[in-house]
């Protein structure tokens, strides 16, 4: 049962996952068309059900945000029942989704190597802290401890001297989904020409790894693992935020040309004529003193006086919003990043939107997150069950539904 129209319409896709990285996976194949059924654990569900407060009625804000357009089935892997809802569900279906501690699965009897002997088409993808591989593959992980082990905690925050800062966004646990997505894409576009099925393999580890690609370069060519620079750009000056008579921008000026436009804006002739400034080399060698001059000039006006000057001479340039604000700015609003969906007990919610736009196959998000065991009685009939059946699996506990 297809939920949408997206390029990804008719992809049927089982989630087994739990919390960040795997409902990011799956909530980009459901904006994309996928019709993406969330089984969650009995009891309970989704742990983020019960990541409160803040709630929205009895809601779970973080749920809400995080699976719209799924569909819930509320399912007891430890039952026998439970288990073959799941072997039922993924006999056609073209992708299985996991983030479990590595062997869980295989514990189950519902590993890979198990369903793929009915499936043979089927796409089964591990999002894990470290991986299937290599020496940490047994070890759990969060995106705290991938954001340390992957450089990233090194290279943010203030600067010299100050505590390891981590990224303010769970950042290696929504790579790692965004990650997935594509690889569950490339593979299914694989199996749809060659009908074999294969293991999409991602972790938290390599998600954080990937954002180092500036900073690796350096230490690759120089030997010297670059630190944390604040808001500034480890090749490009001047390229960060300065304070403003009443907040604060961010300034673009990350090469020659849009460092002149900045000289036209800032109307400054001994700037312009500071030999230190004159190439981006010797800005990056002299950045501190680039910064002390520069920072009496920024407080001078406030952030729209700068913000338009900068528009007139073509200097990418922008506030430094909040939350609140960037939910507020127009051109989020525009770009639909900003949505209502629909959901079953509270009428509407908001929700982030679909980042990658189709103009030929767009995709209209209309579903909002799920109750748990919203859907259980609607997939279990699609697959085969009869009433008596769903009805007996309730009764024995190995599937819950709402109604």
């Amino acid at each position: 049962m297809a939920r949408g129209d997206g390029p990804l319409a008719g992809m049927k896709v089982i989630d087994l996952t739990h919390v960040m990285a795997g409902p990011t996976c799956a909530l980009m194949l459901a904006d994309m068309g996928a019709d993406v059924i969330k089984v969650e654990k009995v009891p309970g569900g989704d742990d983020t059900r019960r990541a409160v407060p803040p709630k929205i009625e009895d809601e779970a804000a973080a749920f809400l945000v995080m699976n719209r357009g799924k569909r819930s089935v509320a399912v007891d892997l430890k039952t026998e029942g439970g288990k073959e809802v799941v072997r039922k569900l993924a006999a056609d279906a073209d992708v299985v989704i996991e983030n479990y501690r590595q062997g869980t699965m295989a514990k189950l009897g519902l590993a890979y190597e198990d369903l793929k002997k009915t499936n043979p088409k089927l796409v089964w993808c591990s999002i894990s802290g470290f991986g299937q591989t290599g020496p940490y593959a047994e070890r759990g992980g969060f995106d705290l401890i991938a954001q340390g082990m992957s450089g990233l905690m090194h290279i943010t925050g203030e600067g010299p001297g100050r505590p390891p800062c981590k990224v303010g966004a769970p950042i290696t646990d929504i790579t790692a989904g965004i990650l997935a997505a594509m690889g569950i894409s490339a593979a299914y576009a694989n199996a749809l020409k060659t009908g074999e099925g294969q293991l999409v393999d991602t972790s938290l580890f390599e998600a954080g790894i990937i954002h180092t690609y500036w900073q690796s370069a350096i230490a690759f060519a120089t030997g010297v693992s670059p630190g944390a620079m604040g808001s500034a750009h480890p090749l490009n000056a001047p390229y960060q935020a300065f304070e403003t008579s009443d907040g604060w921008i961010t300034c673009g000026a990350a090469n020659q040309r849009t460092w002149e436009r900045l000289l036209t804006a800032l109307d400054n002739p001994q700037i312009a004529d500071d030999p230190r400034f004159a190439e981006n080399t010797g800005r990056m060698a002299n950045l501190k003193e680039l910064e002390e001059v520069l920072t009496p000039i920024f407080k001078s006006k406030t952030s729209d006086e700068w913000l338009a000057k900068f528009e007139e001479v073509g200097l990418p340039a922008g506030p430094v919003f909040d939350i609140n604000q960037m939910h507020a700015d127009p051109h989020a609003i525009a770009r639909e990043m900003v949505i209502d969906v629909p959901h079953k007990t509270l009428g509407s919610a908001k929700a982030l939107g679909m980042p990658v736009k189709f103009s030929g196959t767009p995709q209209k998000t209309d579903h909002g997150a799920p109750v748990y065991g919203q859907h259980t009685r609607e997939v279990l009939a699609e697959h085969g069950y009869g009433a008596d059946e769903i009805q007996a699996l309730i009764d024995a506990g190995a599937v819950i539904s709402d109604e």
